[in-house]
């Protein structure tokens, strides 16, 4: 917050955050367990923490009606195929296991991260494996990186 010219820290949060982190932990080419264990160990100064350069691009998976009142228990399908994907991943957020299914348990029920070359690429990706995964009602947004390709020009 600023007043009157003076910047004021109302909050600091340091958690890893969903889903801005599936992005920027696809790109961490170090064992995040290795770094973890040296923070605990006290000595994370001896552990080379190497990133790729590759973009990452995160879509998320709602079910409908989300923010407000959402379904839940819809069997969700193409999952297995989103993860065969160059580059993909897809992360569970808000889902169940029921009856040998996964179903949608939550709001925001998949991330799916996709990397690339560049922008385009892994955003490409990432809509190409968000569209293989289907559930009863699934919404996501069209114009994820569609900002960051415009600075691009």
């Amino acid at each position: 917050m600023i007043d009157k010219g003076i910047p004021s820290v109302l909050e600091f949060n340091c958690r890893l955050g969903d889903p801005e982190t599936q992005p920027v932990l696809s790109r961490l080419k170090t064992d995040l367990m290795d770094i973890a264990l040296a923070v605990t160990e006290e000595r994370l100064s001896e552990i080379n923490i190497e990133w790729d350069t590759d973009p990452a691009v995160c879509i998320v998976i709602s079910s409908s009606g989300y923010p407000g009142k959402y379904r839940k228990g819809d069997i969700i399908t193409g999952i297995d195929e989103a993860n065969k994907m160059q580059g993909a991943h897809v992360f569970h957020a808000g889902t169940a296991f029921k009856d040998d299914h996964v179903v949608s348990a939550g709001g925001r029920v998949l991330g799916v991260t996709a990397t690339g070359k560049d922008i385009a690429t892994a955003q490409s990706r990432a809509y190409a494996a968000a569209g293989k995964i289907h559930f009863e009602g699934m919404h996501y947004r069209k114009d994820i990186a569609d900002r960051a390709l415009k600075r691009q020009g």
